[in-house]
């Protein structure tokens, strides 16, 4: 069955509206402005915990939907209900043309269809069964506290969502999607005397569980939170000051997301309150830096399909070589800067409207051996993995915290620190890349990105790469 028929299903069959009706109802809200749609969702999800040798918390869930945009000129009319009716959309749409004042009168052409699937059309809240994933949970429990004495607390939790949307434009276009989403975590406390230091690690993307909950596979995840959390134990106070730094493959590519990415998203330039406004075809970065975003991944945690303005998404290059190439755009801003929408309009539900998001974004292999860039520092920082971070949009300025990281000493790593801190400026940064491994890889499939308030699903990646100095903020005396 295509997603647009099952779709139908749950929209038209089951809450009793008809299609050819709301379509009218539709052409009716938007018609006359420049661009709009109807987006219609229902979403089920849910989430369990295991804690201290039992479940802490378990959640079901299921929400629906609808969105109403009308767009004219810089200006959006927004209404949304979870009422799904046609009384509803008719009243949502009396509200949303309020705008139509500011349209050229002209609607803005429809995207361009696409066949390609990227995940499966499956439903993972309906197996393992219930029972089962608290079974798999408490194995997962037992295994993590029997692999060190150190151990005194395991946390691991399942999380899932279905989400079936539908998007409906003026002439009766319509296109769907549905999209699985499944998640498994592992966090653990390790204590030696009065010190304790925590290790977490975790898996996903769009599929069903079981490709994730197979023995060997969620083994895996329970060593390596453990193996962060030792060391972590063993890790001593981080210097301070400027000095080469070295990043290593996958989730450190958080900080190419945060820095980079957010300042090459379309409203921010338009809006020319991004570091990179007015630099398109401009060196940004150093020989080498090929910086893409990229949402056509199989089963990826941030690819789609259909963007959720319904443009299918794409492989855009953002930085080639150190050049500025592009940026990422949604419907809105990519026809008010003159440019095509590159499937990246995003939005967190049928209750928040779309705007430019990144989806899976990653920063190309380069020639060097990853060992490479360490030998290359004589004395400096090796930052594996990273937790929380801040950065200003406006001038690209950065902090993140490094949850793993190592001291490099005359080329060799040396021992964990504890408390290093990256402290930055985004384009800055990227000139100062010397040396880029031929290891790229994306992180593990755990990344939700925010941004005006609303929360998505992304991917980022990169190799191992050094950047000459950058300011490490440290505990160190």
């Amino acid at each position: 069955m295509s997603d647009i028929a099952r779709t139908d299903d749950l929209f038209f069959a089951r809450t009793g509206m008809d299609a050819k009706r709301v379509e009218t109802l539709t052409d009716n809200a938007i018609g006359d402005t420049d661009d709009g749609e109807l987006f219609l969702e229902y979403r089920q999800s849910e989430s369990i915990t295991f804690d201290d040798g039992r479940v802490r918390n378990a959640s079901f869930d299921t929400s629906q939907g609808f969105g109403l945009r009308a767009v004219a000129g810089e200006a959006t009319g927004y209404a949304h209900s979870t009422e799904l009716s046609e009384a509803a959309i008719e009243r949502a749409g009396e509200t949303v043309r309020a705008v139509r004042g500011g349209a050229s009168g002209t609607v803005a052409g429809a995207p361009a269809g696409t066949n390609r699937d990227l995940y499966a059309d499956i439903n993972p809240l309906g197996s393992p069964s219930f029972e089962e994933k608290v079974q798999l949970l408490s194995e997962i429990d037992a295994y993590a506290r029997a692999a060190d004495p150190r151990i005194r607390q395991v946390t691991a939790s399942l999380a899932a969502n279905w989400q079936a949307i539908q998007i409906v434009r003026v002439g009766g276009l319509r296109v769907a999607d549905i999209r699985p989403m499944v998640r498994l975590n592992v966090s653990i406390v390790v204590g030696d005397g009065d010190r304790q230091e925590t290790g977490s690690h975790g898996v996903g993307g769009r599929a069903a569980y079981d490709h994730w909950l197979t023995p060997d596979n969620w083994h895996g995840q329970v060593d390596e939170a453990l193996r962060q959390a030792l060391v972590n134990l063993d890790s001593v106070p981080a210097p301070a000051g400027e000095m080469p730094v070295v990043l290593g493959p996958g989730w450190p590519g958080v900080l190419l997301h945060e820095a980079i990415g957010h300042g090459l998203e379309g409203d921010f330039n338009r809006k020319k309150t991004s570091a990179f406004a007015g630099l398109l075809g401009e060196r940004v970065a150093a020989p080498g830096v090929t910086v893409v975003d990229d949402g056509t991944i199989p089963d990826r945690r941030g690819s789609l399909t259909i963007d959720d303005e319904g443009t299918p998404s794409a492989y855009n290059v953002l930085i080639e070589d150190g050049i500025l190439k592009g940026y990422m755009q949604d419907r809105m801003n990519a026809r008010l800067m003159g440019v095509d929408p590159t499937g990246n309009g995003r939005r967190q539900s049928y209750a928040h409207h779309p705007m430019p998001r990144m989806t899976n974004t990653y920063m190309l292999d380069g020639n060097a051996e990853p060992e490479e860039c360490l030998r290359a520092v004589d004395k400096g920082i090796y930052a594996v993995n990273f937790g929380g971070g801040q950065v200003d949009i406006t001038n690209g300025k950065f902090v993140f915290s490094c949850t793993e990281a190592y001291l490099i000493e005359n080329g060799k790593l040396g021992a964990p620190v504890k408390g290093a801190t990256l402290i930055g400026n985004g384009p800055d940064a990227l000139t100062r890349v010397s040396l880029i491994g031929n290891d790229s890889r994306l992180d593990d499939g755990v990344g939700t990105c925010g941004k005006d308030g609303q929360s998505v699903p992304v991917g980022v990646g990169q190799p191992t790469m050094l950047l000459d100095a950058m300011t490490v903020g440290g505990t160190a005396v």
